[in-house]
């Protein structure tokens, strides 16, 4: 790969380059810096196709529900970089208010392709 470095998560080396991945890492680095919006840009999420953004959500979905929970936010860089740090419940609650928007608590796959877009 490019640059010698590694995806912790194979799947999602299919889908990000090593580039794209450590500009998103490092937009996350320090605790309360995440924002979905500056993540995603910097992933490059805007230039991934349709089947891309599909296996993301199921890799994200890690008990395979349908749904990513707080958990799975609370774990949400790690799927990007091995020993990533955990979200803060702040950075979980400003994530769910963004794409949670039938208010259940949880982001399901249509509600995730909408947080996506804006």
């Amino acid at each position: 790969m490019a640059g010698g470095r590694r995806c912790f998560n194979k799947a999602m080396s299919d889908i990000f380059t090593d580039e794209e991945m450590a500009a998103g890492m490092d937009s996350a680095k320090a605790a309360n810096s995440f924002n979905h919006k500056t993540f995603f840009a910097k992933v490059g999420l805007n230039s991934k196709s349709k089947e891309q953004l599909a296996k993301m959500f199921g890799i994200l979905d890690l008990d395979k529900s349908g749904f990513i929970e707080v958990d799975e936010l609370r774990r949400f860089l790690q799927n990007f970089k091995s020993g990533a740090r955990d979200l803060n419940d702040r950075e979980i609650k400003e994530f769910l208010k963004a794409g949670d928007t039938d208010g259940d608590g949880k982001i399901g796959v249509d509600e995730f392709r909408v947080l996506l877009e804006t």
